[in-house]
């Protein structure tokens, strides 16, 4: 199309798009190496539960036919688990599609949204398509959301605060007390997104606030099928909120999405909590044996209550040659420079013999840190 940038709206011009890690076919195309360990993207490393294929391949009969655009059965069976309303819950491709309806249903022109800077970068893609303005706040020196000057930021124009809990690519989280603060203090004409997508890894965590179990009219819950229960490639998640609330959401949703192979995965998958618990356990004695490796080989790191770890590096250009180095050795890893942390990098905790991988090219590179 001729001239397209004067025909094409202003915030769509100066969006930059969401960049994924490296793909295992990419990393094998460029370095052919011996082994390679996808540590990038925060997947479950332990893959999905053996429930799944099955439940996929019976779904596969009615193919033909559009999925039930209301996920019924599913959504009957989450409203069993967590004690909600059937009417309380929406379905949708994966959170980031969640944020896209929620950014579609509820912003009126010149309001705002308040979130951190260092923060699922999914968030800042979405509201940018809608033309949203986002008020960056600073994390604080532990890599954490900083209530207080969320909470300062509010103004007349805010509609929206946007919160991951636990964050990625931090890992940090609010605890139960700066939760509350957060909950008390926000005015109950503005939303409150907590973007759940790790919750079931932060459940060792004493201190750690179930967003269900703190419930008000403005809030909305954003749950995953993509992290522990190792549903990525499916694109299924979903939004839990008062019922005025999912009802207005469900006026802006792609009407068939979830498809019906994922909405079958994810049905199969909250039977089998026994995976799950694996996952979260492979994750914690994972996070445990980087620490200590970290702690050893004197590098900067923030504790986390996710399934990842993130690395500090002293400069962005250190990040970039480890990340680099690490890359050639097959260990796919997440600079993190577009979440706005660029002298930090992210590791997903995967298995031992990954972890073995990790470790191994670490020391074989020696990247002076």
């Amino acid at each position: 199309m001729k001239n397209l940038e004067t025909k094409l709206p202003e915030n769509i011009k100066t969006l930059k798009p969401y960049v994924s890690g490296k793909t295992i076919a990419e990393v094998k195309a460029l370095y052919q190496p011996a082994q390679i360990s996808k540590l990038a993207s925060n997947e479950n490393r332990l893959g999905f539960s053996k429930l799944v294929k099955d439940s996929v391949l019976k779904a596969l009969d009615g193919i033909q036919d559009y999925p039930d655009p209301l996920a019924l059965q599913l959504r009957r069976e989450l409203a069993r688990r967590y004690s909600v309303g059937e009417k309380e819950i929406l379905l949708g491709a994966g959170s980031e599609s969640l944020i896209s309806i929620i950014c579609r249903t509820f912003f009126k022109d010149h309001e705002n949204a308040i979130t951190a800077d260092a923060t699922f970068v999914g968030f800042f893609v979405q509201a940018g398509v809608r033309g949203i303005e986002v008020k960056k706040v600073p994390v604080t020196n532990e890599y954490k959301f900083d209530v207080l000057n969320i909470l300062n930021t509010v103004d007349e124009s805010t509609k929206m605060v946007y919160i991951a809990n636990p964050n990625n690519p931090t890992g940090t989280y609010l605890n139960q007390k700066e939760y509350e603060n957060l909950l008390s203090g926000l005015p109950d004409d503005v939303l409150l997104i907590v973007d759940e997508a790790y919750f079931e890894y932060a459940q060792p965590v004493t201190d750690y606030p179930n967003a269900l179990a703190n419930r008000r009219e403005n809030v909305i819950v954003l749950r995953t099928f993509s992290k522990a229960y190792g549903l990525a490639g499916f694109r299924i998640g979903y939004a839990i909120a008062d019922e005025n609330l999912i009802r207005e959401m469900t006026k802006t949703k792609l009407t068939f999405e979830p498809a019906t192979p994922a909405q079958a995965a994810a049905l199969a998958s909250l039977q089998d909590e026994e995976f799950i618990k694996r996952g979260v356990d492979m994750v914690e004695k994972g996070k445990k044996r980087l620490y200590d490796f970290f702690d050893l080989q004197g590098v900067k790191y923030v504790k986390s209550a996710a399934n990842s770890v993130l690395m500090v590096l002293e400069s962005d250009q250190q990040a970039e040659v480890f990340t680099q180095n690490m890359l050639a050795e097959g260990v796919i890893l997440r600079r993190v420079n577009g979440f706005g942390l660029p002298h930090c990098v992210r590791i997903t905790i995967g298995t031992e013999r990954e972890m073995n991988h990790f470790e191994e090219s670490f020391l074989k590179i020696n990247q002076p840190l």
